[in-house]
């Protein structure tokens, strides 16, 4: 991760500008992290399992992966996709799914950690579940 220099004390907003100087995947990254901040300051008592778990459950797919997937999908829907396009969305959406799985992993192993169920524990923490499911 890159290091940000900033001063003792930063007004918000400039604390944002430094933050927009992060790249898609470092800004990402970070994202991640004060998420992961904010639910730890909401519950102090978060055990180092499950800060890492939320740090699992909030980092999504890369920006990259997510930009080159719907690009050819959108090709795929308007009936445009080359033989080595759909070859290449075969393999994005492996690993798309790939990581969607560990996701839903890391949410079940805080579940029952948290004694909860996986549907409660998604409600608690406003995630939702994915149009596709």
């Amino acid at each position: 991760m890159p290091i940000v220099q900033v001063e003792a004390q930063l007004p918000t907003d400039e604390l944002l500008k430094a933050v927009g100087k992060l790249s898609q995947s470092d800004l990402e990254q970070f994202v991640s992290q004060v998420i992961a901040l904010r639910a730890k300051r909401q519950s102090p008592s978060l055990s180092h399992t499950e800060s890492e778990l939320l740090l699992k459950i909030n980092q999504g797919v890369p920006a990259e992966i997510q930009k080159q997937y719907k690009g050819l999908i959108a090709k795929r829907r308007a009936e445009t996709l080359t033989a080595n396009e759909h070859a290449e969305l075969l393999r994005l959406t492996k690993q798309v799914e790939k990581l969607e799985a560990r996701r839903v992993e890391s949410l079940a192993e805080l579940a029952r950690l948290r004694n909860t169920t996986l549907t409660a524990l998604m409600k608690k923490l406003n995630i939702r579940k994915p149009r596709y499911a």
